[in-house]
């Protein structure tokens, strides 16, 4: 089965190699460590520290895995090639609730940049899908896990960095 390609920032593609570096420069010497210490503790058959480390151990490994398979199927977005005329990953976009006549900007972002607090929706979340595509203007009806929203794209924008 082919991987699904994932779209990422360029900071996000940053942050990914940020994290696998972590992960096996320090992570993974950390968990061997761990694994040597338990080990010393004597009989391995009834030694819970040592179950313990490898099974922490095989987690990092398991992450280091999951993320160099990820790394090798991005897309990375270009920042300086996106077209502002509709919104798309790595724009950001500012929708009016039209129920509640609230203003909002989001950033839209790769599934592994999501920062909710901060705003950064991914394309694939119920808000991000629906206005994926659109120019300022448009309006779209977005089924959330509460009921319907009405959003107004009042600007298609670059994120600034």
């Amino acid at each position: 089965m082919a991987k699904q390609i994932t779209s990422v920032t360029e900071a996000g593609y940053q942050k990914l190699k940020e994290e696998l570096d972590y992960l096996k420069n320090v992570k993974r010497r950390e968990a061997a460590e761990r694994v040597g210490e338990a080990r010393s503790y004597g009989d391995l058959s009834e030694n819970s520290e040592y179950d313990d480390a490898k099974n922490e151990q095989a987690k990092v490994e398991a992450q280091i895995a999951e993320l160099e398979e990820t790394i090798a199927h991005v897309k990375i977005v270009n920042h300086e090639d996106i077209n502002t005329n509709v919104a798309n990953i790595g724009l950001t976009v500012k929708v009016l609730y039209v129920e509640d006549d609230d203003e909002v900007e989001y950033s839209l972002v790769g599934s592994r940049e999501v920062d909710v607090l901060n705003n950064k929706i991914s394309d694939q979340s119920p808000i991000g899908k629906a206005i994926m595509g659109t120019k300022a203007g448009d309006s779209v009806t977005v089924d959330i896990p509460s009921g319907r929203i009405q959003l107004k794209i009042l600007e298609v924008k670059k994120t600034e960095n």
